[in-house]
């Protein structure tokens, strides 16, 4: 994710989590974090007008990860309602477990809303496990947070591909052959 991406980001987010999105002030904190930062996002390049009034593919997805020393968190994953359930999800956490590995981080933790059984599936499905709940962690709407974990990323994720361990930018298909998984480092 780049700055050039935050117009259709900040689209995307308030599509998702119109309760408790993220503002562009916070996105931009992310985004000066790079060095324990990591965020990918998924473009439709068959879509045009990620932002209004351009001819720029649209953001479809995105994720974002915190990486520390041995343990890393997963921040966010955005996925278009509308693209739900055809594995674009599944590949951007992929991307963001791959990342973990590559720095090292053998556990990964995250808050996921109780009520988000979906996405919880997805979680179990890359080995995370309910490790306890945040009581009221989603504001304004109190709504609680399970907090999953998993473990043994380095034997599961590391080291990836070439593209992805060397940390440049590319492209990966997902969820169809018209969506882009775009890895962006931040310079």
């Amino acid at each position: 994710m780049r700055w050039w991406d935050l117009p259709g980001v900040i689209l995307l987010e308030n599509l998702t989590f119109p309760e408790d999105a993220w503002s562009v002030g916070m996105f931009w904190s992310e985004l000066a974090e790079a060095g324990s930062r990591h965020y990918v996002v998924a473009e439709d390049t068959g879509a045009r007008g990620g932002r209004p009034g351009t001819d720029e593919p649209r953001i479809v997805g995105y994720a974002g990860l915190l990486a520390g020393v041995g343990e890393a968190e997963v921040l966010t994953i955005a996925v278009d309602p509308a693209r739900a359930g055809r594995g674009l999800g599944a590949r951007l956490l992929t991307e963001l477990m791959r990342e973990a590995a590559r720095r090292r981080c053998d556990e990964v933790v995250l808050e996921v809303r109780v009520d988000n059984e979906r996405a919880q599936k997805l979680y179990q499905r890359f080995g995370f496990v309910g490790i306890g709940v945040r009581r009221g962690y989603y504001q304004p709407a109190n709504v609680d947070a399970l907090v999953m974990r998993a473990g043994g990323v380095l034997a599961r994720f590391g080291p990836g591909p070439a593209g992805i361990a060397g940390g440049g930018a590319h492209a990966l298909p997902a969820g169809g052959a018209e969506a882009d998984i775009e890895n962006r480092v931040n310079p």
